[in-house]
């Protein structure tokens, strides 16, 4: 598609290396800052996907902007600044090599492991007698270890992460209160836009200084799940699928057309159609999460429309 960003070669002021996600591209710069661009790249099942969708990327960063904002009395995070609608600046940090993964429900993943016989998530213990999308007695935590370049995130338990020592105990009891204290201000939010945060997964560092903080994204639809809450207790009892605001629609997309991200299979062609639809769902993610009109940017050359207002905002500094 014409006037997506789905690569960056950018050369900031001040810049020492740059580090490719999945997603976002992260830029750093001297004086401990990072400029993170969030790309329109698309990835399920950890594959890339090869066309970008318009606006994704600005959707993202400007959730994860809002959610930060709203969150920030109970948890400190990394931002600093957005200065163009798919940047964020902010402190470098270390990054934990785990992502806390929460579970309201048994949805997605938790779900496919449930229906394979499994009781047990990352060490944690699944009830018996749950339906896909029942609501768990409380919250789990089920962590994930950070993919290198190219790997899928791995299912860990809370004992192997400090067994392995990927984070001291100390350091991991207060991701475990800032992961449920995240949760539970992300369902409020939810629940006031008429939307059930299912799941989510959230992504800690820490500062030169030694501050446990948030980084990344946070209650976005790349790494969030949500139901509407209306027609949710009905659906259930009619064992119906849930409306859900996610990328697991194209998730699913991709299953029917036999494509896990398993060796061998390969990614379904999609259409400019499917492509614009798609982009239209996140969209309409973006206007249910926060509960404001999504005023679409220009993409005429995002490149140089990020250079320049990037560029302004590092010489205000």
């Amino acid at each position: 598609m014409k006037n997506t960003i789905t690569s960056t070669n950018f050369n900031f002021p001040g810049q020492k290396d740059v580090y490719r996600g999945k997603v976002r591209e992260v830029y750093s710069l001297e004086n401990d800052l990072l400029v993170m661009v969030a790309t329109d790249r698309l990835s399920a099942f950890d594959v890339i996907m090869p066309k970008g969708i318009p606006y994704k990327g600005q959707i993202l960063n400007q959730i994860a902007t809002k959610m930060m904002k709203d969150t920030e009395d109970l948890v400190p995070n990394w931002l600093i600044a957005t200065p163009d609608p798919n940047v964020a600046v902010g402190k470098k940090c270390t990054p934990f090599k785990v992502e806390m993964v929460i579970r309201g429900y048994l949805s997605g993943h938790a779900a496919r492991e449930y229906k394979a016989g499994k009781r047990q998530l990352c060490g944690v213990p699944m009830p018996e007698g749950m339906k896909e999308n029942d609501k768990f007695p409380q919250p789990i935590i089920t962590p994930a270890t950070k993919a290198e370049k190219g790997d899928h995130d791995e299912d860990i338990s809370r004992e192997d992460i400090l067994k392995r020592g990927i984070v001291s105990e100390a350091d991991y009891q207060v991701l475990e209160n800032y992961t449920r204290a995240l949760f539970q201000r992300g369902t409020e939010i939810a629940a006031k836009r008429g939307l059930i945060l299912v799941d989510t997964k959230y992504e800690f560092g820490k500062t030169a200084e030694g501050e446990i903080v948030l980084i990344d994204e946070i209650h976005t639809p790349d790494s969030s799940r949500y139901f509407y809450a209306e027609g949710y207790e009905e659906r259930q009892q009619k064992g119906e699928a849930q409306k859900q605001l996610s990328k697991e629609f194209v998730r699913q997309w991709l299953i029917s057309n036999g494509f896990q991200g398993l060796e061998g299979q390969q990614i379904p062609e999609m259409s400019d159609d499917y492509v614009n639809s798609v982009s239209e769902r996140y969209i309409e993610l973006y206007e249910k999460i926060t509960g404001e009109p999504f005023v679409k940017s220009d993409l005429s050359d995002i490149e140089e429309r990020i250079t320049e207002n990037v560029g302004k905002y590092l010489k205000s500094l």
